[in-house]
Order: C-alpha cells, then sequence, then structure tokens
C-alpha cells in the first residue's frame, strides 16, 4: 500500500512486530526519529465500505478473526478454543474508541488488588502523562473535564470536544444522577467532526464490534499506520513470526513466514520491538526459548489478566431511544475505588460504562433459530450497561505451550489457563448491582446480565516492573537478558486497573520507544553489520 516491503539494501533500524496500539505507536516513534521500520503484521487490510453495516461483519465473524492457531482454553465456566484479530491496526479496527487514562492511584500500589503476585508499576502516573497527553493527540480524542471524580491530572485539554448526549445517554444520566451518581462523558478516539480527508462519524449505530464504514474511528490503522507509510514506514502484511533468533544477548533474527506462499525467511535489524498482544506475544517468546535467557522467565505467560466484564441489559416497556443511532457516551466512576460501607470486596471496583444496543440484524444472526428472529424486533427495547471490574493478577492465570503438533507456520499449539479468583467476580457483581439499579431508576422493568468471556482485554503475560527475578520487562519496557528487544503491549502491564487499556497500552509505547530511540542510537552501516550481520 503505496510503500516497498523491504528496505533497500534489505535491513533495518528495527522490526516492530504487530501494528496494533502498541506497535503503530512505536513505529510512529521510530519513524519521526528517522529510523528505517520494517512492520510486520500477520494479517491483511480490512476493507471499508457499506458492507461493514451488515451483521456478518462483526469482528468475530469476518476472515479478520483467524483459528488457524487456535487457543485452548482451560477455565471455571467451559473449555473452549479461541482465535485473534489478524488486521493491520489489530483489534483496535474492531473497537469502540473508548479512550480513558489509567486513574493516578491505579499505579500505586495496592495491596488488596495485588496480593501475593509482587505487581508493581515501576512508575507513577505522573511519570506516563505526557504520553496521555500525546496519545490523545494522535487518535483525536473528544471528552470533557472537571465531571469525572476519579479524574486524573491533566496537561492538556482533550483535542475535540464531547458530542451531545443522544436521548438515551440523557435519561442513563439523570438516572445515576438522582442516585447520587457522577455520570460523566466517555472520551472517544471518533472523528466527530470534518476533517481533511476524513469523513465525520455519521451515527450509524455499528461502531463497537465493527470497523468504521465511513473511516470515521480513529483506530490506529486509519490515524497512524496510513500515515506512517507516507512518512517511511515499510509494511509486510500476511507474515507470520514464528521465531526470534537470539545469541550473546542480542536477537539476530526475526523468522517469519509468508501466510499465502508459505516461504519462510529470516529478517534482522538494529532492534526488535514485539507488540503481538498479551496473548501472541509470549506464545512467541516461549515458543523461541527466550524465558531462559531472562532473570524473570519464570513470569513470561504468568499473570493473565482479562478484566471481569459483564453487560447489565435493561429491557424497558417501551423503545428507550427511538431512531437508534448512538454509541457508547457515558461512564460512572462514583464506586471506582470502592463503596463505603461494604467490606467485601473491599477496596477498589472498577467502572461502569454505557453500551450501545447490538443491531437487530446482529442478534438474528447470532442466536440460534427460531431464538434470534424472536428476540430481535424487541431489540430496540434494551439498552445497556458494561461493568469493567479490576481482576487480581495471578500467578496460576498463564498462557503455556500445549503438547501437540505446531500449526501449518511451525508456531506449536498454546494453552490459556484462566480464573477469575473470589474477589474479581465479587468486584463484577457488586457493580453490576449498582449498573442495575441505575437502569431500574431509567424506568427499565426486567434485566438481564451478560457476562463477556473473550480476550479483549488481556494484559499481564509479561510484566513491567524494578525486580529483575519478578518481572520480565525492566522499567522502560527492555526485555531483561536481550538488549536489543522491547515489548509495547498490553503484556507489559502490570495491572489492569478498571478501564479499558488501550490508551494506556498507547501511552506506555510512546514512552518505550522515546526509551529506545536514546537506548539505541541509529547504527551506522559498519556498525549495524558488526552487530546483527546476516
Amino acid at each position: 500500500m503505496g510503500t516497498p516491503a523491504w528496505a533497500p539494501d534489505g535491513s533495518y533500524d528495527a522490526i516492530v512486530v504487530g501494528s496494533g496500539f502498541g506497535g503503530a505507536m512505536a513505529a510512529h516513534v521510530l519513524v519521526d526519529a528517522g529510523w528505517s521500520v520494517l512492520m510486520l503484521e500477520r494479517g491483511d487490510w480490512v476493507s471499508r465500505g457499506t458492507h461493514n453495516w451488515s451483521a456478518g461483519a462483526v469482528g468475530p465473524l469476518t476472515q479478520h478473526y483467524v483459528t488457524e492457531s487456535p487457543y485452548r482454553v482451560t477455565g471455571a465456566r467451559r473449555d473452549r478454543t479461541v482465535g485473534a484479530f489478524h488486521c493491520v491496526g489489530g483489534p483496535s479496527v474492531f473497537y469502540g474508541g473508548v479512550a480513558l487514562r489509567f486513574r493516578a492511584e491505579d499505579f500505586e500500589h495496592d495491596p488488596e488488588i495485588a496480593g501475593a503476585s509482587g505487581a508493581r508499576w515501576p512508575w507513577a502516573y505522573d511519570e506516563l502523562e505526557p504520553w496521555y497527553a500525546e496519545a490523545e493527540r494522535l487518535l483525536g480524542v473528544s471528552g470533557e473535564t472537571g465531571v469525572d471524580p476519579t479524574e486524573p491530572p491533566r496537561s492538556a485539554p482533550y483535542p475535540a470536544a464531547a458530542r451531545p448526549l443522544a436521548p438515551i445517554s440523557s435519561r442513563i444520566a439523570r438516572a445515576a444522577t438522582a442516585l447520587g451518581c457522577h455520570p460523566f462523558r466517555l472520551p472517544m478516539a471518533i472523528n466527530h467532526a470534518p476533517a481533511t480527508g476524513r469523513q465525520p462519524c455519521v451515527g450509524c449505530g455499528t461502531c463497537d464490534g465493527f470497523a468504521c464504514a465511513v473511516g470515521a474511528k480513529n483506530d490506529v490503522a486509519t490515524v497512524l499506520v496510513e500515515p506512517l507509510l507516507r512518512r517511511g514506514l515499510h509494511l509486510r502484511t500476511n507474515a507470520v513470526v514464528t521465531r526470534l533468533l537470539a545469541s550473546q544477548g542480542l536477537v539476530t533474527g526475526v523468522e517469519i513466514t509468508d501466510r499465502e506462499s508459505g516461504v519462510k525467511n529470516v529478517l534482522t535489524a538494529a532492534a526488535v520491538v514485539l507488540a503481538a498482544g498479551a496473548l501472541a506475544t509470549p506464545h512467541l517468546l516461549l515458543a523461541s526459548g527466550l524465558h531462559r535467557l531472562n532473570p524473570g522467565g519464570h513470569v513470561i505467560g504468568r499473570y493473565l489478566m482479562r478484566h471481569y466484564n459483564e453487560i447489565v441489559f435493561g429491557i424497558f416497556p417501551a423503545p428507550p431511544n427511538p431512531g437508534g443511532g448512538f454509541h457508547k457516551q457515558l461512564a460512572i466512576h462514583d464506586f471506582y475505588h470502592g463503596i463505603p460501607g461494604v467490606r467485601r470486596p473491599f477496596g477498589k471496583l472498577g467502572g461502569i460504562q454505557q453500551l450501545a444496543t447490538p443491531p437487530a440484524g446482529l442478534v438474528r444472526a447470532q442466536l440460534p433459530a427460531p431464538f434470534g428472529g424472536v428476540c430481535a424486533p424487541w431489540v430496540d427495547h434494551l439498552t445497556g450497561l458494561l461493568v469493567i471490574a479490576e481482576d487480581q493478577p495471578q500467578y496460576h492465570n498463564r498462557v503455556l505451550l500445549a503438547g501437540g503438533p505446531a500449526d501449518r507456520h511451525g508456531l506449536p499449539p498454546l494453552r490459556i489457563d484462566h480464573h477469575y479468583s473470589a474477589r474479581d467476580v465479587a468486584a463484577g457483581r457488586t457493580l453490576g448491582g449498582r449498573a442495575r439499579a441505575i437502569l431500574g431508576r431509567a424506568g427499565a422493568w426486567a434485566f438481564y446480565r451478560h457476562r463477556i468471556d473473550t480476550f479483549s482485554h488481556a494484559l499481564g503475560t509479561v510484566r513491567m516492573g524494578t525486580d529483575p527475578r519478578g518481572s520480565a520487562l525492566d522499567r522502560d519496557g527492555r526485555f531483561r537478558g536481550l538488549d536489543n528487544l522491547w515489548i509495547v503491549d498490553g503484556s507489559a502491564l502490570p495491572s489492569s486497573a478498571g478501564v479499558n487499556p488501550s490508551l494506556t497500552i498507547a501511552a506506555t509505547a510512546l514512552r518505550a520507544a522515546h526509551r529506545l530511540v536514546r537506548h539505541l542510537p541509529r547504527l551506522t552501516e559498519p556498525a549495524r553489520h558488526v552487530a546483527i550481520g546476516r
């Protein structure tokens, strides 16, 4: 798409594995610094157009949700297999656009959450704040200040103003306010105003879970990767990274297989930035045996977090939002740090967010017959609130290499073991009770609760920290034991907080990439060949 897949001399200053929030933000910094950068993406571009509005265009039903290397999941509810999103922009293409910062207190050690896990952020909120501001600028985030009771300090206003509330959003806000809460506008990475070469949001209602048909959602494929290609980034799609080769304290090669032809190759660079996600990144590290080179290698794949997510739907006697076409707009954080008088669970809980009603066509397509056809006409009588409860980092929640034959690309199978703690469940149910009360005050006469079973908020499997024995990454995201390997995705985060992680992944990646530029100045041609000769 515009630029060749190879640098003229076949080698690079940096190879970035993955094109989601972490990879795209890191590539932005490195290209700005004048580095020659190759980005490797396992998937391909997601086409945009009116077809994205169809029920079959929801992310998990598209060709970009890939199960060719399925992850086998064992857990308290049921064993199953799951896939992953592989496309330019990663899951950002299908996410809902929420761009919340972690709260300042989320970076402080909380024994109630951390328990015996040893999870600690290596720095405080203030050190990340400038990178939050930069991430918001790059993503064009709109929002409001001065309403959220947990709002952390800011060095700059939101780049854009929040859009007016839809009728259902106003109704939810009035109900929450009547119950003593302080609802505020969710910061959103969605383009609501005309911009050069960009169409504004048309209020279609198919945002969360869908690629934007008109390109108004500020996913990283749209606002970062495409512009970076015009500035010199090299992108190779359908490139499956199967191994990282290492010698004498350096990554010396990135082994790839072309997803379409099956042709294998080894690429080299002065630095490697791994941003494949909290499941795929530890998978690759373990498959490459790199955990053996890290003093904290035993934590690689461990302490998997995913939030306790639950949707509370309110069923209304009449459609609460005639005309539809709204997207999530509100959040309620009055219970984020706990509820006075509630001792179990004590302390932090998490957040509540408004959720858009699913399109009728999606309900019809997803529910088994005849239920889909029966329920679809009543979808406009629903509106929901999403509970995001902070979950505890637990050693036994992990990804690990499983026995069995490798996939067609040569990657060994991966198993995911995950169970929520009793505290995770209690926090989610407590928040769910508050969400139900708000919906009831808004006029709902019946309720339905739905547990979200995905790994869309997966975090923590290659965490950063200050203790070399208890963290695989140093405070800047560098892999201990390999001087030129940096990890900038959700796997680096030591705790999950109670908000969507995308903006924190983005800000952390920006910070890490700037540290990389300082640590590994662009090599001269002779130095490059000495350090990483093919």
